[in-house]
């Protein structure tokens, strides 16, 4: 993706942030304890199988948990990743409403 393309992907994606140096976005959360943050990633665990595009997690700290996606395959972004995403956005937000 352009850069332009990936600032514009981004605004739909407003909690996620671009890392250029990794060429990957990534959002952190502060969950509520250690099993608040194993139940979201069961969740992002349904959505990467069901897009067959598997994000880097990871649990720091027992509830300090970053999601970072990047199309290693294209060694870097690709819309893909602003899809998982979004749908990581829908089931975060699903499950705290």
């Amino acid at each position: 993706m352009t850069p332009e393309e990936i600032t514009n992907a981004l605004k739909t994606i407003p909690d996620w942030t671009y890392s250029e140096e990794k060429n990957s976005i990534a959002r952190s959360y502060k969950m509520q304890g250690f099993n608040s943050a194993v139940e979201l990633i069961n969740r992002i665990s349904g959505i990467a199988e069901k897009y067959n595009h598997h994000p880097d997690i990871h649990l720091v700290g027992y509830r300090n948990l970053t999601v970072e996606l990047s199309t290693h395959s294209a060694g870097g972004l690709t819309e893909k990743d602003f899809l998982v995403a979004a749908e990581i956005e829908k089931t975060e937000k699903t499950s705290n409403s």
